[in-house]
């Protein structure tokens, strides 16, 4: 029995949940949706099927099958849940409930922002270790350093250097620059969040008017305070939403319930999920918000998680 292979181009933005924001083309054509650059929001915007969308290169760069297969596993009960929503009807079955739950866990975590946040908080810890070693174990550092060199190290940058040399030869410093560990710690938050999410109750909102966008960062954490919508922040502090199409959105919250809200909160969701977009933002063909993007992506922040 062959083993599954490494697949290079993986997609980010579930392919089932991309076509949710698809029509036909005239003449019995693929299904399509449109992407807006928003590199280049004055250019000619053409209509793509799903494949061609909401991917990167290598996003998990060892061993994607393992990771592949657990996506896959909540991306296959998606079709049924998705239709209990579009029927208004996703209370009628806890499984449609979960399965949203883990739709929205899904992509907080296999996120661009969450790769971002993941090689951050290893940096931090490399730096907070040399640090420590530094400090801590200065004589022990000089005899191996003897050893291994046959120099003696006296200051401070010396010692930094040699104990950083000894961290990038530890397995978890290797199993970062090969993608492994990267690779079992998303598994692993996968696994803590969708826990944490099973206690939240799955609030699903529709728009008054107006269509819903979905971007190539679309499960947000955010908090609406008045007139400023704040997002990026940790789990525990926020509301979790997720863009399901046109119509439809999720949000991890408090009770199961369907909402409905008005254009000026659609707004205020459709530029969350232009600022937080890595590139590309999602429209139905149909949508009219072509002119809405291109405002909202001039007004993108550079660092300010406020809208």
């Amino acid at each position: 029995m062959g083993t599954a292979q490494q697949t290079s181009r993986q997609h980010l933005v579930s392919q089932v949940l991309l076509k949710e924001f698809t029509m036909p083309e005239p003449k019995g054509g693929s299904r399509q949706l449109l992407p807006f650059d928003l590199h280049n929001p004055g250019r000619v915007h053409k209509r793509m099927p799903t494949s061609r969308c909401g991917w990167v290169e290598n996003f998990v760069a060892v061993d994607s099958p393992s990771v592949e297969a657990l996506w896959g596993d909540v991306e296959r009960r998606v079709p049924p849940a998705l239709a209990a929503v579009r029927a208004g009807t996703p209370f009628a079955d806890p499984l449609h409930v979960e399965v949203l739950r883990d739709l929205v866990v899904l992509h907080y975590v296999r996120s661009l922002h969450y790769r971002d946040v993941h090689t951050d908080s290893i940096e931090r810890a490399r730096t907070r270790l040399i640090a420590k070693v530094i400090t801590q174990y200065p004589k022990q550092l000089r005899l191996e350093a003897l050893r291994e060199t046959g120099l003696y190290l006296s200051g401070p940058a010396a010692l930094g250097a040699f104990a950083e040399r000894l961290i990038e030869r530890s397995t978890i410093m290797r199993d970062r620059e090969s993608g492994k560990f990267f690779r079992t710690n998303i598994e692993d938050t996968f696994h803590k969040m969708r826990d944490l999410a099973s206690t939240r109750r799955l609030e699903v909102v529709t728009p008054e008017t107006g269509h819903f966008l979905i971007g190539d960062n679309p499960a947000l954490t955010l908090s609406v305070k008045e007139s400023r919508t704040i997002y990026g922040m940790a789990f525990g502090d926020a509301t979790l939403i997720l863009p399901i199409g046109p119509k439809h959105l999720l949000s991890l919250g408090t009770e199961d319930v369907m909402l409905t809200v008005p254009q000026t909160f659609v707004d205020r969701l459709n530029a969350v999920q232009v600022h937080a977009a890595h590139r590309y933002v999602y429209l139905h063909p149909e949508s009219g918000l072509e002119p809405f993007v291109e405002r909202a992506a001039q007004r993108r922040p550079a660092g300010d998680r406020t809208t």
